[in-house]
């Protein structure tokens, strides 16, 4: 692995934590955004962020056999709800922009599940942990270092 800076200026960090924090509050279901952020995170292939998000979500009360399933949440039948499994689509189309937009039955599912204000937090936590991801594997920051 190369070397890489571990810098991370501490206004942009405290900024990103900020917007963090405002889109997990507004959404209002910390479960869900653990498991937005650890999905996002597996398709970015973020360790950091990854393990980071895994204790968070056990904290919160998430069991090891539905994050072991995540990374195979549309095959998973009931373990994940509706609402789940709809934030979860919306975070993979988010995510992976390969076509440059969000199809339109990602979004409309997950319209029928959040209302607008938690709909604009769900994007809102998608989008932050994307940022995030892209921070941390650009400089190559290795799992463990988080600290709460």
């Amino acid at each position: 692995m190369s070397a890489r800076t571990s810098h991370l200026d501490k206004g942009f960090g405290t900024a990103l934590a900020a917007l963090s924090a405002a889109a997990k509050k507004g959404l209002g279901d910390p479960v869900l955004a653990e498991l937005v952020m650890m999905r996002a995170s597996q398709i970015n292939a973020c360790a950091f962020c990854l393990d980071m998000h895994v204790d968070i979500a056990v904290k919160n009360g998430e069991t090891a056999k539905r994050i072991a399933l995540l990374n195979a949440w549309a095959e998973a039948g009931e373990v994940f709800s509706e609402r789940e499994r709809a934030a979860l689509a919306l975070t993979e189309a988010v995510t992976v922009l390969t076509d440059g937009f969000v199809p339109d039955e990602a979004y409309e599912a997950a319209a029928k599940h959040f209302g607008e204000s938690e709909l604009a937090h769900l994007i809102g936590v998608i989008t932050v942990i994307n940022s995030w991801n892209r921070v941390m594997v650009s400089r190559r920051t290795e799992p463990g270092g988080y600290a709460p």
